[in-house]
């Protein structure tokens, strides 16, 4: 075996690939790769037979393997890292580097350990046939044994990275960044036009468009991986922290709050929306790009961070300067449904900020089932077992506002408001026009000290004063009574804690019956 020195990370065995030795701290790589010796399963002889193919790959490469798997540190976190070594005949998959890229997987379950993947690869190792590509059925349920463990996976993906390599370890990440102008696809082009005679378009296949659709969640350069994934781990990979127990700040029981004064507020364009209170609250963002599945909402905001110093999912509609809040696409509740499957399998608190204007109102979102995203994000947030916690933040319009609504506790600020549709519709739909608006904000108790009165918000946090000339400020106090309510809940045991969301929304209803006919206390 020859590798040069600027090429080894020395585990006592073997070297690990150039990019393992640029992640992670210095001296912290330690190989897991026993040796895996399948011989020549096939019998296959190409230009020449298999077993020389796999000497020669052993000389040139750094390893006895197309994958280096092995523990390290990255920014002071252990980690198991998983590495494609694209020397090895092209990276591809056989039967030796399947079992240990599942071994890897498991001792990362055994040691609680989040995962790194760094697929570059061809795919399936064709000269062991079909035994190496069923691999891929092995191979993926290993990442499902991790990720039922409730351990982060990380992935990045470097260029080419297809076939079954692409098909299993390369998309089951919690998060994907790729390298810039990496090659990312599941059938190589110059396959695909040798199979269909057509060349395969330009710049589909390629880490920016995966990016653009909301299936890569950023293109990261190598020189800025390590701080990405060093970011993302210290989010992720710790357990989450009781906060200490801090004053809520309760607007007073007895103020009420005019609900056409709270809608005409809520629309100012200066006031803060969630870039504001993520300005003055979050830190240590990493942001999910999209749904993971083709599409992408620009207008919802889903990123993995601290708040206050607590590890937390946090969703949202974006409400860009100058703009009321956004209204979300399918992709959108698509994305925010990922967001909370993230949060369910990692443990983390879920945390929604609701400012929205209602759902979006067009032909291909009706036509994407913009309504049953709706009702999966409202079905999915109720059975989530970890903590939740929803803001209403501004504007709340609709099934838009609803489907981030039922968690555990909600919290309000002053002028924020929710309603079935706009005061607007509402009128428009009882009177045939909009000029009794006022007047159905008033009949709907849709002000945030109706909703305290009625159930549906534990705590209002005052706006004072002027929102628009203390953004910071107003961030900060919001997040403190958040975090505040997060600490009730998050010693609370998961089973209880689903029942009594529950019971809590239903009592919202069953509060209007008579006593005799309630089902809940």
């Amino acid at each position: 075996m020859t590798t040069s020195p600027d090429q080894r990370v020395v585990d006592g065995a073997w070297a690990a690939p150039v990019i393992v030795r640029e992640l992670v701290d210095e001296g912290s790589a330690q190989g897991w790769n026993d040796p895996l010796d399948v011989g020549d399963p096939m019998g296959f002889v190409d230009s020449k037979p298999y077993p020389e193919r796999l000497a020669d790959a052993r000389e040139r490469a750094a390893g006895d393997e197309s994958v280096w798997t092995g523990s390290a540190r990255i920014g002071g976190i252990a980690c198991a890292v998983i590495a494609s070594d694209f020397d090895f005949l092209a990276g591809t998959m056989g039967i030796a580097a399947g079992i240990r890229i599942c071994r890897a997987f498991d001792r990362a379950i055994e040691e609680r350990l989040p995962v790194i993947g760094l697929p570059r690869s061809g795919g399936t190792r064709m000269q062991e046939g079909t035994p190496a590509f069923v691999q891929m059925a092995n191979v993926a349920a290993a990442v499902r044994r991790l990720r039922d463990a409730r351990l982060p996976y990380l992935v990045y993906l470097r260029g080419p990275t297809t076939g079954g390599v692409l098909g299993t370890w390369g998309s089951l990440g919690h998060l994907t960044f790729a390298e810039p102008d990496a090659l990312i696809g599941l059938t190589g082009p110059r396959v695909i036009e040798s199979m269909t005679g057509e060349p395969f378009p330009e710049g589909v296949q390629t880490a920016e468009n995966l990016h653009r659709r909301g299936i890569v969640d950023d293109v990261v350069p190598r020189d800025e991986l390590r701080h990405r994934l060093a970011t993302a781990l210290a989010v992720l990979a710790p357990p989450v922290p009781v906060p200490p127990h801090a004053e809520i700040l309760h607007l007073p029981e007895d103020r009420e709050v005019d609900p056409w004064e709270a809608v005409s507020r809520s629309r100012r364009t200066d006031r803060p929306g969630i870039r504001e209170l993520f300005a003055a609250t979050v830190s240590e963002v990493t942001r999910l790009s999209g749904d993971g599945v083709g599409g992408r909402d620009d207008g919802c905001l889903a990123v993995v961070a601290r708040v206050q110093g607590i590890p937390a999912v946090i969703v949202g509609a974006d409400r860009r300067p100058g703009e009321r809040g956004a209204s979300l696409t399918s992709a959108g509740y698509r994305t925010v449904r990922r967001a909370m499957a993230l949060a369910d399998e990692l443990g983390l608190p879920f945390v929604s900020v609701i400012d929205t204007a209602g759902a979006d109102i067009s032909v291909r979102s009706e036509e994407e089932g913009l309504a049953a995203e709706v009702a999966r994000c409202l079905a999915t947030l109720a059975g989530l077992r970890v903590p939740t916690l929803s803001l209403l933040f501004g504007e709340g319009t609709g099934g838009g506002a609803v489907a981030l609504l039922p968690a555990d506790r909600v919290v309000a600020c002053e002028h924020a408001w929710l309603s079935p549709i706009a005061p607007e519709g509402a009128s428009e739909i009882l009177h045939r026009t909009t000029e009794r608006a006022e007047e159905l904000a008033e009949a709907q108790a849709i002000a945030s000290t109706d909703l305290r009165r009625l159930g549906i918000v534990d705590a209002v946090v005052p706006d004072r004063p002027e929102p628009g000339e203390e953004g910071q400020a107003f961030a900060e106090r919001v997040a403190a009574t958040a975090v505040t309510l997060l600490r009730e809940i998050l010693a609370q045991e998961p089973t209880q804690r689903i029942a009594t969301r529950s019971i809590r929304w239903q009592q919202v209803a069953e509060r209007f019956l008579p006593e005799h006919q309630r089902r809940t206390g």
